[in-house]
């Protein structure tokens, strides 16, 4: 039996099916997750993720770590999507989901709990039972980069798996970008699917909130250590626009 999206970064893995063959999308996700999972396309990511999940770091030494590429995780029925940069390297890296293990994450699931769209305040692990409702989350590059920071090169190996990935939300409707790097990724990538047009590329800010048809796309700081310490971001600020984006989402 097809396991949920949900499930996909329980830690099963589902049977390839394709893109485009007419299955539902859950079936088609699960396709695409079987290679991005697979996906060794840039060696540079490939040795750092590999040699992260060798290494650890000392207060993670007895776990062991995902070390591979990381899958977008959340309701496939979602009419919100968040896009945000990469994995972090003990964080996705380790647990083998996205914005888990991290304070990031935790700044990130607490606004989602606070604001209906997830089960739980946390994100531990792939077995914590933390389901997401209504939101689906998903990255501009699916390994871990060195120093946070991947290459040109590397974001247009990765970016295919994002155009598909959007392109099988059918019910999406809001597009939250975090930070300014999933802001600008999220732009282009609807762009390129036909799901929005500019001329002028759409300038990032925190609150940001731009509608182009039935699509909506918005703006928040990435909740990163550098962003929260600062308060730069602070926890309404996050809480505010993951409102706006529940408000706009329910829209007719």
């Amino acid at each position: 039996m097809l396991k949920t999206a949900q499930e996909r970064s329980g830690g099963g893995q589902r049977p390839y099916i394709g893109f485009g063959k007419g299955g539902s999308p859950e079936e088609t996700l699960a396709g695409l997750d079987v290679r991005i999972i697979a996906c060794r396309h840039c060696p540079r990511l490939v040795a750092w993720r590999e040699a992260v999940a060798q290494s650890k770091t000392r207060r993670f030494r007895d776990q062991e770590y995902w070390g591979k590429p990381i899958v977008g995780f959340g309701d496939f029925d979602a009419r919100v999507v968040l896009v945000g940069l990469a994995p972090a390297a003990h964080g996705g890296n380790r647990t083998g989901r996205m914005f888990t293990g991290d304070e990031s994450g935790n700044w990130l699931f607490r606004a989602l709990y606070e604001t209906g769209f997830a089960n739980q305040p946390e994100s531990i692990g792939r077995a914590d039972g933390l389901r997401l409702k209504d939101c689906y989350i998903t990255a501009s590059v699916r390994c871990a980069p060195p120093q946070n920071k991947p290459t040109k090169e590397e974001f247009a190996n990765c970016r295919p798996y994002l155009l598909e990935e959007l392109s099988l939300l059918k019910n999406l409707r809001v597009v939250v970008g975090l930070g300014k790097i999933g802001f600008d990724a999220a732009a282009s990538a609807l762009k390129e699917l036909g799901l929005i047009d500019y001329r002028k590329k759409p300038k990032f800010g925190h609150g940001i909130h731009l509608r182009f048809g039935k699509i909506h796309l918005l703006g928040t700081y990435h909740p990163s250590q550098q962003n929260t310490f600062t308060k730069k971001l602070t926890r309404e600020m996050l809480r505010s626009v993951f409102r706006k984006a529940r408000s706009t989402a329910r829209r007719k």
